[in-house]
């Protein structure tokens, strides 16, 4: 029962701000401090974390490609799995860490200080003012991030590959290009929209009903996270199910990497 009560006080809070979303602008300046804060200063986090899992990739797929003398197609691997599912699913795991917990945590301050009550006695809709703008930067920056990702992803992957493991460029850039196409970048770019929808969703309504107390607040942040993190997972693979079904559809000749 508690997980239905949950779920619908969610759907409530949606589509409350889905009919602000539809009805009223929100403010330049609002929407531009939400976009520097949530999409500029996640960039570094993001590229980093894109470099090094490229990296890791390299390492733990070497070995295994060497002993089938395909270590040329490595190259295939590591930039067909950042660009179609770690790039965006990490990408979002770090919006959700970085982004999605300060969220929660700053309306769960707001409303344990009754600056939301504040809002609402002095005639603005909190959900307007607070929710819509950052929803926006979540729901537009991601995309954004999650290329930033994958080309960071890419690099790592192909900087260690070459320099490192010694694999002749020429065919790691061709196996590159053959196996990896516009579908893959934009199928795992797509994803990430409804990755940052939920976490703003999700990081707002904890931030909202959060329980009186420093305790509370805390707590707040914490469900943000975890219930972003597992949105995630359960969007990722229900849409990784429809993708590849539509590319089985559209590509069913398509070259295989074994």
């Amino acid at each position: 029962m508690e997980w239905l009560v949950a779920l619908g006080s969610l759907s409530i809070f949606a589509g409350r701000m889905f009919r602000w979303l539809l009805s009223k602008r929100p403010q330049r300046e609002t929407i531009l401090w939400n976009f520097y804060h949530i999409g500029v200063l996640s960039l570094p986090v993001v590229a980093m974390t894109g470099m090094f899992i490229g990296m890791v990739l390299a390492v733990q797929s070497y070995a295994q490609f060497k002993m089938l003398n395909l270590e040329t197609r490595l190259g295939a691997v590591i930039n067909m799995s950042v660009v179609r599912e770690l790039g965006p699913v990490l990408a979002a795991t770090m919006l959700a860490g970085r982004v999605g917990s300060a969220m929660a945590a700053e309306l769960g301050t707001m409303r344990v200080t009754e600056q939301i009550d504040a809002l609402t006695v002095m005639g603005a809709d909190p959900i307007h003012y607070l929710v819509v703008p950052r929803f926006l930067a979540c729901l537009f920056l991601i995309p954004a991030l999650t290329l930033m990702a994958d080309f960071m992803g890419v690099m790592g992957g192909y900087f260690y590959s070459i320099h490192i493991l010694n694999i002749d460029a020429y065919y790691y850039l061709q196996n590159s290009a053959e196996y990896v196409g516009l579908f893959d970048l934009g199928a795992g770019t797509a994803k990430t929209l409804f990755f940052g929808a939920s976490i703003a969703v999700i990081a707002c309504h904890h931030g909202f009903h959060c329980e009186p107390g420093a305790e509370g607040v805390g707590r707040a942040a914490t469900y943000a996270f975890v219930h972003s993190f597992v949105a995630i997972l359960l969007l990722d693979l229900v849409l990784g199910i429809i993708l590849e079904g539509i590319y089985g559809m559209l590509w069913s000749t398509a070259p295989r990497l074994v």
